[in-house]
């Protein structure tokens, strides 16, 4: 499966990037319900794992947020690979207004 890594600095301190973190992943649910299906998270004191269909693909992974850094990995299938640059633009797009 192909895989992408984002890595995103901040400086918010490791308790309030998760926060914000776990906040996207809500409006995930709430700004594409109709396209995005099967959300599932898990959170820690220092991160999370994450899956979810998103117009008929799977895609899953995790998330490990420091006092200064967010590094996201996800893995998703074959089929979505031609998408590759725009799943990863997207990510650090929301995630860079996120934590600022």
């Amino acid at each position: 499966m192909p895989k992408s890594t984002v890595s995103i600095d901040h400086s918010l301190g490791q308790e309030e990037a998760l926060q914000r973190i776990k906040g996207m992943m809500g409006s995930v649910k709430e700004n594409y319900g109709s396209q995005v299906s099967d959300l599932q998270e898990e959170w820690t004191d220092n991160g999370g794992t994450f899956s979810f269909k998103a117009m008929g693909f799977k895609i899953s992974g995790d998330l490990a947020v420091t006092d200064s850094k967010v590094v996201i990995d996800a893995e998703y299938p074959w089929a979505a690979k031609p998408f590759q640059s725009t799943i990863e633009t997207t990510i650090r797009e929301r995630a860079e207004r996120l934590l600022k």
